[in-house]
């Protein structure tokens, strides 16, 4: 009798320390704020991981670049397994591939249903792109439709004159550049500190983001252009993946597509709210923008939408042509 619960106890204590080791732990960077759109779907995920895992695989997420890696860094940081996940603006990759750039081109969506049909159009062209460099694409995480956030009203084809506006890519800077304005591309952890000093006057980014950055303090208009509906991508280094056991895998990725449909549908309804928010902190929001200001940025992106299909050649012609056949 005694043996047999020796035994047991033994078989109990190897059981909890099987447990206690096979947890597993992985560090997520952002370069964005915890309020922010993107860290609130990250937040989304791991707590789907958390769930679906019983706890076994535990993220913890790094809002605010407090990793020391920007977006423009996170490609190869988890391509070498510097950090095990990054939530990263597609934008900034485009040095790795000029695919990168597609969810940013000018005026290419004009609502979120086709910003996410071309997603899902483009997406086995990312997860190639990532699969070559030791990643696996886990989710998107769309931002809401960019705008203008500046410091006087931007709702004339002179206000956009030699303006000192932040971009967020290639895509941006080349557009801008050709509306005659002075485009500057910033990594998001720079555009609060360029405003402070007077490095910038006009900021090309979302409802969201600005408010989430309290943009008020500097900027108080908003003119929404609808310029484009970009794409942060969430990706994460297919050795940490692989270290999973099989059932964690399944729910990793399962927690992945949970969470995409999640974002989807919370961009939907963010626009919303973050009007709301501006018009409590007295910023001017110019929606019914001029016909002859619209058409004056759109003729200056063409040559940018010309630029990228030259550069991503078969492929982007394929997903262009399959975007504009599919979409209402």
């Amino acid at each position: 009798m005694f043996v047999k619960q020796l035994i047991s106890i033994v078989l109990l204590a190897c059981s909890v320390t099987t447990s206690v080791y096979a947890a597993v732990s992985l560090d997520f960077s952002t370069e964005y704020n915890a309020q922010s759109i993107h860290a609130q779907g990250d937040t989304f995920f791991i707590e789907q991981v958390k769930k679906l895992t019983n706890g076994n695989v535990n993220i913890t997420l790094h809002t605010g670049g407090s990793l020391g890696f920007k977006s423009a860094d996170h490609f190869y940081a988890v391509s070498d397994g510097a950090v095990p996940l990054a939530d990263t603006l597609a934008g900034s990759m485009a040095g790795i591939d000029p695919i990168f750039l597609l969810s940013s081109l000018p005026f290419l969506v004009t609502n979120e249903d086709q910003a996410e049909l071309l997603y899902h159009i483009a997406m086995p062209y990312y997860q190639k792109v990532f699969s070559n460099n030791n990643e696996l694409l886990l989710y998107a995480s769309p931002w809401p439709a960019s705008g203008i956030w500046s410091r006087k009203p931007v709702n004339t084809i002179q206000a956009l004159q030699g303006l000192k506006i932040r971009t967020y890519d290639k895509n941006g800077t080349l557009t801008f550049k050709n509306a005659q304005a002075a485009p500057v591309n910033l990594s998001w952890a720079d555009v609060v500190p360029q405003l402070s000093t007077g490095g910038i006057d006009a900021v090309l980014t979302s409802a969201d983001a600005g408010a989430s950055a309290q943009f008020w303090e500097h900027l108080t208009h908003y003119s929404a252009i609808q310029y484009a509906i970009p794409l942060n991508m969430v990706h994460m280094n297919k050795d940490d993946f692989d270290r999973l056991d099989e059932q964690d895998k399944k729910a990793l990725i399962t927690a992945a597509k949970l969470t995409d449909e999640h974002n989807w549908k919370t961009v939907r309804t963010r626009v919303k709210d973050n009007y709301q928010q501006l018009k409590h902190n007295k910023v001017t929001i110019f929606t019914n923008l001029p016909t002859s200001f619209i058409s004056y940025l759109q003729k200056a992106a063409k040559p940018t939408l010309e630029s990228w299909l030259q550069e991503s050649g078969s492929r982007g012609k394929s997903i262009i042509e399959e975007f504009n056949q599919r979409k209402q």
